[in-house]
């Protein structure tokens, strides 16, 4: 039998139906073209997607493309309205600088070691916590999950000064266990929601796998790591990745347990962003203020420092998204 096209313009040609037939048929194809079916988008659908999705885009990218033009410009691009979106030159200059004052080398190196080490702990231990709530049953369950919660729902503007007079009073503050007990005891930064995450994915595994490590004589301990640390693949990257992005990101916290020199409680360690918020003090004093007006600070020097302090987080993003993105979509997490 001869291959026939379903095509408006072969239905038009075919003898075989009536005016009529050819018109509904027509229309029919015509409607599905524009606005789709259940199985295939339409084309308006489509332009709408992409339009949104472009829009969205733009606005995300938007920022990220301003601070980096500007931190390739000089000083007479930044003064001269003529100059917006193309330099008249690449200046490196300005990224040069920037690494001197942030102390690059040094600086990437403890924001790596404050980031890595509480987020370890931090995926081991809500693991377990989420396994346990997940598991078993025991009293009080409901009233620990509920205080769990409550306890994430509290600002932790309220409780910063206790904290912060706790760990002056157990000489933590400047060290890395001021990070690293909160995460090993299930409070670190946003542990709550981490917990659920492994408590929702344990209750979606069968019964049955437990029960079957159970009879073959591996006690509690031993069907955790057996049979739930190996289930934990796709949790645990979406746990590990938001964990490292939101002790990267945060500031505050850091400054009262790292320790803040304005306050005369410094530490020894430091991050990037950190470094980033005295970037103008500590500017003024690796290029005191001299005549030669190219070794002062400007708009293109800051913009250089926040790119810094932005770009291994989009190297990790890019190196590690399709995992990313393939963890998100089996944890069922939105909105983040």
């Amino acid at each position: 039998m001869a291959f026939r096209s379903t095509g408006i313009f072969y239905i038009l040609k075919d003898k075989s139906r009536t005016s009529t037939e050819k018109v509904s048929i027509a229309k029919e194809k015509f409607k599905r073209k524009l606005f789709g079916s259940r199985s295939k988008s339409g084309i308006i659908t489509q332009i709408f997607v992409y339009t949104l999705l472009s829009c969205i885009g733009f606005v995300y990218l938007y920022p990220l493309l301003f601070m980096f033009i500007t931190s390739m410009k000089s000083l007479e691009d930044l003064l001269n309205i003529a100059v917006r979106w193309i330099p008249s030159a690449l200046y490196l200059q300005n990224y040069v600088e920037a690494l001197t004052v942030m102390d690059f080398g040094t600086t990437i190196l403890q924001t790596f070691y404050v980031t890595l080490l509480p987020t370890f702990l931090q995926v081991l231990v809500c693991s377990f916590v989420g396994y346990g709530f997940a598991r078993y049953k025991f009293k009080f369950k409901g009233l620990l999950m509920g205080l769990m919660v409550f306890s994430f729902i509290i600002p932790p503007q309220i409780t910063m000064m206790p904290i912060f007079v706790l760990y002056t009073e157990l000489n933590l503050v400047g060290s890395i266990l001021s990070l690293a007990i909160p995460a090993i005891l299930g409070q670190g930064f946003m542990s709550v929601i981490f917990i659920l995450i492994f408590y929702q994915m344990f209750r979606q595994m069968p019964q049955s796998l437990f029960e079957a490590a159970q009879i073959d004589g591996a006690g509690h301990i031993q069907t955790f790591l057996r049979i739930g640390v190996p289930a934990i693949g796709s949790a645990g990257i979406v746990v590990f990745l938001f964990s490292f992005v939101w002790y990267w990101n945060e500031t505050f916290l850091m400054s009262l347990f790292l320790g803040n020199p304005d306050l005369g409680a410094g530490g020894t360690l430091t991050t990037v962003l950190l470094e980033l918020e005295r970037f103008e003090a500590n500017f003024a004093t690796v290029y005191p203020i001299t005549q030669n007006v190219y070794q002062r600070i400007n708009e293109g020097t800051i913009m250089a420092g926040t790119m810094i302090s932005i770009a291994p987080l989009l190297m990790i993003y890019f190196l590690l998204q399709d995992y990313f993105i393939e963890s998100v979509d089996r944890t069922g997490i939105t909105g983040e």
